[in-house]
């Protein structure tokens, strides 16, 4: 059985910074894409981004390119996202997921069949 826990998450002033965590269990983690999502209240989940099995390749959603960046350490089961320079707009439960087929990396939100519960990321003026 495939578990993603998240931390990380918290309260933060825009222009902040904060470090999101991803540890997961139940799977060779070292063969899957992993990604990250948000979700706001009313909105639908949104991809923020993704990182090959080798961490070789990263992708981005275009609201946080050049702000975020998404890491890996396979050996430690572990995937990372670095928020900085955090805006209002950023304010969502954040999911880290696991890609749905080994070797692959894609965006989209059914393109990951393993889900973590969330961490809340608040952004204040």
């Amino acid at each position: 059985q495939v578990q993603l826990v998240e931390s990380g998450g918290g309260l933060v002033q825009a222009g902040g910074s904060l470090r999101l965590s991803c540890v997961a269990s139940g799977l060779p983690f070292s063969r899957y894409a992993m990604g990250w999502f948000r979700q706001s209240p009313g909105k639908e989940r949104e991809f923020v981004a993704a990182i090959s099995w080798t961490s070789a390749r990263e992708s981005y959603g275009v609201p946080v390119q050049g702000r975020f960046t998404i890491s890996r350490i396979n050996a430690e089961n572990t995937v990372y996202l670095q928020m900085n320079s955090l805006k209002i707009e950023d304010t969502a439960v954040y999911y880290c997921a696991a890609g749905r087929t080994p070797y692959e990396m894609r965006s989209g939100e059914h393109d990951f069949d393993s889900w973590g519960q969330g961490t809340q990321v608040t952004v204040s003026s």
